[in-house]
């Protein structure tokens, strides 16, 4: 199974404006750099929750229908499935229409069921894919404050340690504490 980011978020959960705050810094100069740090913060905790915060496009592979019919989604939260596609061995799409499968959106991690009756993908590889729309919301309000508060916590980290090697040792990546801060977040791995 592969899962990757079709359409990225259009905006980031933190914005501009909070990283000055938190930073206390009044000057605007490294902007720039402050906006890629906030990128590269958003990316980690997303990637160490298993979450999409802002809302952006999924599309899931699957090589072959798992024997019960559950395919369970890779990231949280999701907010629908927008397409169930079966391909056949000559590449040909069949899209499953809604009610040929259920959602369970609320779960732990997000999963769907494909209705019994159906003819498995021919395909050898990437047989089935899942598009799905995920994330909080739209605007930076929608995320809870736990994970921006992460992403305050680790941009703030790496700005203020710009170089690798500390008092003559080699420093760590991720600020004290904030795996524990992540730690409510994260999407259960099965």
């Amino acid at each position: 199974m592969t899962a990757v980011v079709t359409v990225a978020p259009a905006r980031e959960p933190v914005t501009l404006a909070d990283a000055h705050a938190h930073l206390r810094l009044s000057h605007t100069h490294e902007d720039a750099l402050l906006e890629r740090l906030i990128t590269a913060a958003r990316t980690e905790v997303e990637r160490l929750t298993g979450r999409a915060l802002i809302t952006q496009s999924w599309r899931q592979y699957i090589d072959e229908m798992p024997a019960e019919r559950i395919i369970r989604l890779p990231v949280a939260p999701i907010r629908q499935v927008d397409a169930l596609t079966l391909f056949a061995s000559d590449g040909t799409a069949h899209v499953l229409p809604p009610e040929r499968y259920v959602t369970d959106l609320a779960s732990n991690p997000a999963r769907l069921r494909v209705r019994a009756g159906l003819e498995p993908p021919r395909r050898e590889l990437n047989g089935i894919e899942v598009d799905m729309t995920a994330g909080y919301g739209d605007q930076p309000a929608d995320v809870p404050a736990g994970l921006r508060t992460a992403i305050l916590m680790l941009m703030g980290f790496w700005y203020e340690r710009r170089s690798l090697v500390e008092d003559g040792a080699i420093s760590g990546f991720l600020p004290h504490g904030f795996a524990g801060a992540l730690s409510p977040y994260k999407v259960l791995k099965i």
